[in-house]
């Protein structure tokens, strides 16, 4: 139910630019899986992984991702 929560916050929490590039987003073994369609993107968001998971799991209010895997 969490994980559930998680992605469906992702478009509030990163923003109407970011979900538009976003094509698929799914979560395995406590890693987020999210295929982006702009490989510029991809390298923006990777520099910022570790904040990224902390506001989503803030935004559940759980320890539910440990890593983010950018396609």
């Amino acid at each position: 139910m969490a994980e559930k929560r998680l992605i469906s916050s992702w478009d509030n929490i990163m923003g109407a630019m970011i979900a538009k590039h976003t094509k698929d987003i799914y979560i395995k073994n406590k890693q987020l899986f999210v295929t982006l369609d702009s490989s510029a993107l991809r390298n923006e968001l990777s520099m910022a992984k570790t904040k990224i998971i902390k506001m989503l799991n803030e935004a559940v209010g759980s320890e539910i991702i440990n890593d983010i895997i950018l396609k």
